[in-house]
């Protein structure tokens, strides 16, 4: 199953003026500087599909881009899902709690989307084990609901020498493991997010 189109559909401040959550959607999250709208745009092989602040953290919209999947089957028809580009967080700093790092709206996203299947954590595979981002999967597992699932994919990954990637991908075997600048790794996570929302005998 390959995405094969994308397109921004609206910004959004809340819940309130969010799309209506009629489609599955999959939320992209992560610390601000992390590589998030880069990896979004290498994923949909569309660049400039999601825009970077000039200054990391700034940004404090929920961002909605409309995917169209397809499979070498021409039998079977074009599916659809949303992915949901959210504000990057602790940024230059930690955060006691991140509910008070992250505004209300963005939370209550995460709590409440009905629609929501995915979360996809982005973490810097050169810092893998920063308290914000161990905070970020607490809060993730303790609000995750029986139908969605957390996929955490490293980024920058072509900034580790050969052997400290090898240890991190011991340490977390389950893990995606991303380099935008060199296009690796992007076909595990479109394939994983592609067969949790459609199934195996769609691919």
């Amino acid at each position: 199953m390959k995405i094969i189109d994308a397109q921004f559909m609206q910004s959004a401040q809340s819940l309130k003026d969010s799309p209506s959550p009629d489609m599955a959607e999959v939320a992209f999250l992560g610390r601000s500087n992390v590589g998030k709208s880069s990896l979004l745009n290498t994923l949909t092989n569309r660049k400039g599909l999601a825009k970077s602040s000039s200054t990391p953290g700034k940004t404090q919209l929920i961002n909605y881009f409309h995917i169209k999947f397809k499979n070498n089957d021409e039998n079977v028809p074009y599916l659809y899902a949303r992915f949901v580009d959210l504000p990057g967080f602790g940024y230059a700093r930690v955060s006691k709690s991140l509910k008070e790092d992250w505004n209300r709206n963005l939370t209550g996203y995460l709590e409440r989307r009905d629609c929501l299947q995915i979360f996809v954590h982005l973490i810097d595979a050169r810092h893998p084990s920063l308290e914000i981002d161990q905070n970020v999967d607490e809060f993730l597992r303790t609000i995750k609901r029986g139908d969605q699932i957390i996929i955490n994919a490293f980024t920058k990954i072509d900034k580790l020498k050969q052997n400290d990637l090898q240890k991190l991908k011991r340490a977390y075997p389950e893990g995606i493991f991303i380099s935008n600048l060199k296009k690796r790794g992007m076909q595990d996570l479109e394939q994983a997010i592609s067969e949790y929302l459609f199934g195996h005998q769609n691919l």
